[in-house]
């Protein structure tokens, strides 16, 4: 049974997809943006002299920023055609269930002909399925008054959207598969409610088939399929098998959704996972339905990610702990980047620095590396950026070669287009306090198609060294109190001049690492932090 939105010509409200064994629904597809959204607004300076006017990228960015966080009246306003605009992105957005898509610009052209275009990639989560990627642009125009417009038209929300084709979602309805922790205890989206998703994203199999579905390319006249654009899901090779056995701890898995509970009604997402073979034993989300932001968002990771930076400094002796790398309030590269609070350290260590967040310090050492050895050293050392096979649809993080100065700045301290979530940041922090990367998984039998060198003794001494001295003396003395050996790094992480900071913490005991991300929690330290020091004094030291 198929039941069908007609857009463009749609409101804003969404039809439920009816619930039988084996129906169908269509739905219009929703082009959205990012949970974490993008790295400030004008990231440096993409145009000059000889280049598009930088008033018409701030005009695409903007727009793209308002779409991105659902102010579509706004998005709409600074469009050729404000009204059929609004109507179409309404009832395109509406009409597929996506929660926290993300829109990346990408670099902008002056087309020759008085228009400026900037392509953007559009990559959007559909609910239960997995997410759809695919490439667009935004042609802008200036008007006779000098300001520039998005020039309005069907094909920059997809360019196959048109007067004569559409989008339709099919999906299939597919009940949650059984499914028991690592020591057999049954488990459910009733007894641990942040599992709902996972459960119906492992029915399909376990190379994170979930359910089944596909977006599709159909006439307007004759609904007629020109082509599949995306298809999602797996075969039901697990339903014949009883349940799916995980790796998951349902003790774990409680007390991490317990621990959201000090996220202050915030959406937050946890991940727990074992250092030494990768294994999941916690995956909680908050709100505990829809998405499953912790292992498939899209966010910059902030501070946390200085563990990465710090690995490539030290790998290649471009720092020690004990040299001084003086930390002022500002640093400018392009744009004026701060601390937090506008803090400083005059004549600070570099393990003062990583102990103290200091972002302009790190950021001062930016010619140390080359433009894209951050990325290499992810990769190469941390798995970040290469495919998963974690048993559910996981996104995998991406660290690209910086465009420009101040993007190259902005991805020393985890921000710019630097992407992750807590399921990577969880195994970042694994890693280095190991040295060995270790694909996480949710299920045994999984894939590992990823190639790593560990990091040298030595590099993880110091690390774990930086790690434990930012709990003891720096910014994440939230968890001093606790018992065990506990190593940490908060992060915070700008989204938008409209939204607040994003607050991160990630941390290691024992045997266990985990990564919190807070949206809107301001500071790591402040929202993250009892997060994960209420997770950690619910359970016993692994």
């Amino acid at each position: 049974m198929s039941s069908y939105v007609d857009f463009p010509h749609t409101g804003p409200g969404r039809r439920r997809p009816h619930r039988t064994a084996k129906a169908f629904t269509a739905v219009a597809v929703v082009a959205a943006v990012a949970a974490g959204g993008a790295y400030a607004t004008g990231l440096g300076p993409f145009g000059g002299e000889d280049g598009p006017d930088p008033e018409a990228v701030a005009e695409a960015r903007a727009f793209l920023a308002d779409w991105s966080a659902g102010r579509l009246p706004e998005a709409a306003a600074r469009t050729t055609g404000p009204d059929r605009a609004e109507e179409v992105l309404q009832g395109f957005t509406a009409g597929l269930d996506i929660e926290e898509p993300k829109l990346t610009a990408g670099t902008p052209k002056d087309t020759g002909d008085g228009t400026v275009t900037v392509p953007f990639t559009a990559r959007m989560p559909v609910t239960g399925l997995g997410v759809w990627t695919y490439d667009s642009k935004l042609p802008l125009r200036q008007a006779d008054d000098g300001a520039w417009k998005v020039e309005w038209k069907l094909s920059l929300v997809h360019p196959r959207l048109s007067d004569t084709e559409k989008f339709r979602l099919e999906r299939e309805e597919t009940a949650p598969v059984e499914a028991t922790d690592r020591d057999g205890e049954t488990l459910s989206g009733t007894t641990h409610p942040s599992l709902a998703p996972v459960l119906a994203q492992l029915a399909g199999g376990t190379d994170g088939g979930g359910a089944r579905g596909t977006v599709q390319l159909v006439d307007r006249a004759t609904g007629k399929v020109e082509r599949t654009e995306a298809s999602f899901g797996g075969d039901d090779t697990l339903k014949d098998e009883g349940p799916v056995r995980t790796t998951l701890d349902a003790d774990w898995q409680a007390a991490a959704e317990r621990a959201l509970g000090e996220a202050d009604g915030k959406n937050a997402s946890l991940v727990a996972l074992r250092i030494d073979d990768g294994e999941i034993l916690a995956v909680a989300n908050s709100p505990a339905t829809g998405f499953n932001r912790a292992v498939s968002g899209t966010y910059a990771p902030g501070s946390t990610w200085k563990i990465v930076t710090s690995a490539a400094l030290l790998l290649k002796g471009a720092v020690a702990p004990d040299d001084v790398v003086d930390c002022p309030q500002y640093l400018t590269v392009g744009k004026r980047f701060q601390n937090v609070e506008t803090s400083e350290h005059p004549g600070a260590t570099f393990r003062k620095d990583f102990t103290e967040s200091c972002n302009t310090a790190f950021i001062s050492l930016r010619g140390k590396l080359g433009d894209g050895e951050l990325g290499e050293v992810a990769k190469k050392h941390f798995g970040v950026g290469q495919t998963w096979h974690v048993g559910v649809p996981s996104y995998d993080g991406s660290v690209p070669v910086p465009r420009d100065a101040t993007e190259k700045a902005a991805s020393m301290i985890g921000q710019g287009r630097v992407q992750a979530n807590p399921l990577i940041m969880a195994s970042v922090t694994a890693t280095a306090v190991s040295g060995t990367f270790r694909q996480p998984s949710l299920v045994d039998g999984t894939d590992d198609e990823t190639t790593t060198t560990p990091l040298p003794p030595e590099v993880v001494t110091q690390l774990r060294t930086l790690m434990r001295a930012t709990v003891t003396e720096g910014t994440a003395r939230v968890l001093a109190g606790l018992p065990g050996d506990i190593g940490a790094k908060t992060g915070t992480a700008e989204v938008s001049d409209e939204q607040d900071n994003n607050g991160w913490l990630v941390a290691h005991r024992g045997n266990v690492a985990v990564a919190c991300v807070v949206e809107e929690g301001v500071t790591g330290g402040g929202s993250a932090g009892p997060v994960i020091a209420s997770l950690l004094s619910a359970v016993p030291e692994s």
